[in-house]
């Protein structure tokens, strides 16, 4: 049995090899007939053989086009979460503690780091911030607000009544000398029963929300210093903060005080969640340096220069847009000086200025001929003020002998398009007949103190924040014709007292216009200022970042950050939702 599985065995192996041979043989004999023996053929296909691959390729390459185009409609290059928004600001950060702020620098880090009871929302209006709501009464002689629920410090600790009443004691405490202090000086401020802050204020004020804007401090850090040591205090280097962002660090850049104050997301922020990993303040001493900084590009951005400067950005890696603000640039007259004293020569002098001309120099602004904007007040009437006539002004001047006036000291600071409007405007007064000497200034706390507290000029070029709220009284009022008070004209008149405190009180809309137009009738007839022009907001900002929103109504500069927890500088490529 075992022999014969064998033989069979050996007669299919020598089957299947002569099987093998065969097929290699024949396969070999194909090849070369049907292959290599055609190869001698494809000279003659050749240009075949060209279009067949060039139709290969021209459909390969229409395919990855395709799948690239189609890529473009279903995703997008947007802005994401992460990053560091450098700006940069002028002045040195002496405190961190908001009621302490005095330069620009301070400023920004005190409306990054601190929240307030109110803010000017998004449409330009006072809105609540930390508050939940502010009520006030008929007369708006007693406002009424409560906190939002679960409001926290950035250590964690709750923010409570307990701080407000705190920081309120703070800021009317002469000792601490803030800059909120004239707000809140007469008012009083309690908490009743339903856990709401009751401010009791002497007067009706019916745009006291506006004053409600200040920042508060914690209590819990703060409630066992002394108020003459308070600026002293570690809280000003490193403080607890109630903003969008918190401290983190501080890197000192030279040896002129220049420093970097990095900040890091405030994850018990009340607005919610935010786009940036942190936000950083780089302070400069001069505007300068800023300018050297966005052409080696070391920030982000700077809300610190003007359009004038636009010219010496050297970098296409910036660029900037305007918004306009609140705010008005006046020649103030100083009227206790008696060089000025006279309204006749201050209307005469008002006369003989092309307002049009000193206007054109300055460009994307709007014409200020009054101290009251319409986005503030509705006003049906409005006083005429005399159109320029060079050859009546030089006529009424000459009756009242300008010479005998003596030199007139004329004032502005050395920023934006100020310096070229007050050259101008000097030229004008030298064509009346007067000698002017101008000075020009940094704008630094000498400046304030040596200039504006002291009222060292004649005449005075600045710009000034007229507010959300139409309330004229900071600044023409008698009672603020001091070195601490904003009347840079030193204006004085009982009937215009009158009136102005009758419009911060009035609670009908109606009597409150009435009360501004007998107001600018008086202004306008005793000439304490010269409306210019409406100043705009000029921020300059890396292309490939995303700032404050064009649509964003803003009040002062530091409004910009109403939308901060949407700003960002890093992008990266979505599927968009279908």
């Amino acid at each position: 049995m075992k022999n014969n599985t064998r033989k069979r065995g050996r007669k299919f192996l020598r089957k299947f090899t002569r099987a093998s041979v065969k097929a290699s043989q024949e396969g070999k004999e194909h090849i070369k007939e049907n292959l290599l023996g055609r190869f001698s053929h494809i000279i003659d296909i050749r240009l075949l053989i060209v279009e067949w691959s060039l139709l290969v390729i021209v459909l390969v390459l229409l395919a990855v086009t395709q799948a690239f185009w189609y890529a473009d409609s279903y995703s997008e290059n947007t802005f994401v979460e992460g990053g560091t928004y450098i700006e940069a600001t002028l002045g040195e950060v002496d405190s961190m503690n908001p009621l302490f702020a005095t330069t620009n620098s301070e400023r920004v880090l005190s409306r990054l780091m601190f929240a307030t009871l109110s803010e000017i929302d998004y449409s330009g209006h006072p809105g609540i911030g930390l508050a939940k709501y502010i009520s006030p009464n008929e007369d708006s002689t007693v406002w009424t607000m409560k906190l939002k629920d679960g409001l926290k410090w950035s250590d964690g600790e709750p923010i409570t009544n307990e701080d407000v009443l705190f920081t309120v004691d703070l800021i009317k405490n002469p000792v601490v000398n803030t800059v909120y202090s004239s707000n809140l000086s007469r008012v009083k401020v309690s908490e009743n029963k339903e856990g709401e802050i009751v401010f009791e204020l002497p007067m009706p004020y019916t745009g006291f929300i506006s004053a409600l804007n200040f920042p508060i401090v914690p209590k819990h850090i703060l409630s066992e210093v002394d108020p003459q040591t308070l600026v002293e205090h570690s809280f000003s280097k490193t403080p607890v903060t109630s903003g969008p962002f918190r401290f983190n660090a501080l890197q000192t850049t030279s040896i002129d005080g220049e420093d970097i104050i990095y900040l890091s997301v405030n994850p018990d922020y009340y607005k919610g969640k935010i786009l940036l990993n942190g936000f950083a303040i780089h302070d400069y001493l001069s505007r300068e340096e800023i300018i050297d900084a966005i052409n080696t590009g070391a920030v982000t951005a700077t809300a610190e220069l003007s359009e004038a400067d636009t010219e010496r950005i050297t970098t296409s890696q910036f660029s900037f847009k305007n918004a306009s603000l609140n705010s008005g640039t006046f020649l103030f007259f100083n009227t206790s000086s008696e060089k000025l004293r006279n309204p006749e020569l201050r209307s005469a002098i008002r006369q003989g200025i092309n307002l049009d001309e000193i206007r054109s120099i300055v460009p994307n602004t709007v014409a200020l001929d009054y101290p009251l904007l319409s986005a503030q007040i509705s006003l049906s009437n409005y006083p005429e003020i005399p159109k320029y006539d060079l050859e009546n002004a030089k006529s009424k001047i000459n009756e009242l002998r300008p010479e005998d006036y003596g030199h007139i000291n004329m004032a502005t600071i050395n920023y934006g398009y100020l310096p070229h409007v007050a050259e101008v405007l000097k030229t004008k007064l030298e064509n009346l007949g007067f000698v002017v000497d101008l000075t020009k200034y940094e704008e630094n706390q000498e400046f304030f103190s040596n200039v504006i507290s002291k009222r060292g000029y004649d005449i005075l070029v600045y710009e000034v924040e007229l507010g959300a709220d139409p309330d004229l009284l900071p600044y023409y009022h008698s009672s603020q014709a001091n070195g601490s008070g904003l009347n840079l004209s030193n204006f004085r008149n009982s009937l215009a007292d009158d009136l102005l405190l009758g419009a911060r009180n009035a609670t009908d809309e109606k009597m409150r216009a009435l009360k501004y137009e007998s107001f600018l009738e008086i202004w306008a007839s005793t000439t304490p200022a010269i409306g210019l022009y409406q100043p705009n907001l000029t921020y300059y900002y890396n292309k490939n970042t995303r700032s404050f929103s064009s649509d964003a109504s803003l009040v002062t500069a530091l409004d910009r950050f109403v939308d901060v927890n949407n700003w960002a500088v890093s992008k990266d490529t979505k599927n968009k939702t279908p």
